[in-house]
């Protein structure tokens, strides 16, 4: 994939004297010639993915019309009807998830087949209620052939990609290929090249300038055929027709003497660029203009339908747990009220979505106190400040449910980073790296940290770095099924730790 170059060359482009509108014009016009303007992302679906596609609509449709012929001795219309419906609709939402691409291995297929189908199950029953046809169904057909033909894909699918691997190692014509590189990404390639044995690529070897990574390279899957200076004679010798340079950032000359030592060698040369010694946010690939763009820190909410889709996941869910949960708050309100001078709530200024400040409430469970100006100490074991019900509430939990009033009023989400006093932010991020992407999306009511036992007080640096890690990684994978994941699991998880 050749991208260009983005060279403006010689001129006065940067200096105070711009010179004349031709110059700039002309000088503008260079530059873009040079990035050639072309659809550098295309989809990628291979001749066998379109028929797997394929054969799974036949065996849903097929399977369909001989239970209807099965159950009825004909094949009534609305089956006929169905069965067409459901081959569309299997195309469309095979095609967007993208179910039979098979880098990820068997079971992962499995899987995205075993969503794909529950989605287009979904989405007929739900056509079904709103045209009112239902009736028009037998309810054990239905049932027996949502069953069925998910087997069938399932033994289609794994049986397709089993005799797919028989060719490609039996018949295919492997492209012999060598990696450049000894970091870790190297490995990695190798490593999801021998995983992924009915991709055409077969290693041949590795070339590093590393004594260390020489040795290293000798015991690994791959053998260690030589170094940089030796590139050229090496793919002569072994008949090399693609190379995968995985160098870091650093190296960046280096990948530009390769690239052009290879550039007329008839060989392909596909960069792996190295940006993960970076700590990255939700990093993605794009293109603007036929210029590849890398996002190396960006929110997962950047597009409107996310949003839209947490927002409503949220606003429900809150709007159920306060009608559900009225009677347990009221009896905390009265109870902090009746046992500890002072108000019932308790509002502090926290960050929230991109370090924005908001005020949380939570159920008061400390005396009222003053602190030091600029100061906010975290509660300690056998803390003197926490009333007797704020030991209970805060145990389980429950003096953090009047965020649910947060969460409906949009500065807060049911999950995500749980958000910290402002000094205790400005402590920890110039202790931390990258302590304040975590701001990137709304704080939670509870998060991944919390469900993997990251909860109370942080009086080591560890522990919050932990909390960091999981919070970063939550971002990263960030989904509305974790989201649900996340809610299942929480209150399991109120009583594993002593929380004071």
């Amino acid at each position: 994939m050749d991208i260009g170059t983005f060279n403006i060359g010689s001129g006065n482009i940067g200096s105070s004297n711009i010179g004349s509108r031709a110059n700039a014009s002309n000088a503008g016009a260079t530059a873009n010639a040079r990035i050639p303007v072309k659809r550098l992302f295309r989809p990628h679906d291979t001749l066998v993915m379109g028929f797997q596609v394929y054969l799974c609509m036949l065996v849903a449709a097929a399977s369909l019309l001989a239970l209807a012929w099965w159950r009825n001795g004909t094949i009534t219309a609305p089956y006929a009807q169905l069965a067409g419906f459901t081959a569309l609709a299997m195309w469309a939402v095979y095609k967007l998830m993208g179910v039979f691409r098979q880098s990820h291995g068997l079971m992962h297929g499995v899987l995205q087949l075993s969503k794909a189908w529950a989605i287009v199950l979904m989405g007929i029953l739900t056509l079904g209620f709103m045209t009112k046809s239902t009736d028009d169904f037998s309810r054990l057909a239905m049932g027996g052939w949502a069953l069925l033909a998910y087997a069938l894909q399932v033994i289609a699918y794994l049986t397709s990609v089993k005799l797919l691997q028989r060719f490609h190692l039996h018949y295919g014509e492997p492209i012999r290929t060598v990696i450049v590189g000894s970091h870790w990404l190297a490995r990695h390639l190798v490593t999801s090249f021998e995983d992924n044995p009915w991709l055409p690529d077969r290693i041949i070897g590795v070339i590093d300038n590393s004594v260390k990574g020489r040795n290293e390279w000798d015991n690994a899957l791959a053998p260690w055929l030589g170094c940089t200076r030796d590139l050229e004679t090496l793919i002569a010798q072994h008949k090399i027709r693609r190379v995968y340079i995985a160098l870091p950032l650093t190296c960046s000359d280096m990948i530009e003497n390769i690239y052009s030592k290879l550039a007329d060698k008839n060989v392909d040369i596909i960069w792996a660029p190295d940006i993960f010694a970076l700590k990255l946010l939700n990093h993605s690939v794009s293109e603007m203009a036929g210029v590849p763009l890398i996002s190396l820190s960006e929110t997962p909410m950047a597009r409107e339908g996310l949003v839209l889709a947490k927002s409503l996941l949220d606003i429900v869910i809150a709007s159920i747990a306060l009608i559900l949960l009225s009677p347990l708050m009221i009896a905390v309100a009265l109870a902090v009220k009746l046992t500890s001078p002072g108000p019932v709530f308790f509002r502090q200024q926290r960050h929230g979505c991109d370090g924005r400040v908001i005020n949380v409430i939570k159920f008061r469970s400390m005396y009222v106190h003053r602190e030091e100006e600029g100061k906010v100490t975290q509660a300690q074991r056998k803390d003197s400040r926490v009333t007797p019900v704020g030991q209970f509430i805060r145990r389980t939990s429950i003096d953090e449910l009047p965020q649910l009033f947060n969460v409906l009023g949009g500065t807060m989400s049911l999950v995500g980073p749980r958000p910290h006093a402002l000094q205790h932010n400005e402590h920890y991020a110039s202790l931390i790296q990258s302590y304040m992407v975590r701001h990137r999306i709304k704080p939670g009511i509870t998060g991944l940290a919390q469900v993997n036992g990251c909860r109370g007080e942080t009086e080591q640096v560890e522990k919050m770095q932990r909390r960091v890690e999981y919070d970063i990684d939550y971002i990263n994978r960030w989904s509305l099924w974790l989201d649900l994941w996340i809610l299942v699991k929480t209150p399991f998880t109120l009583f594993s730790k002593e929380i004071y």
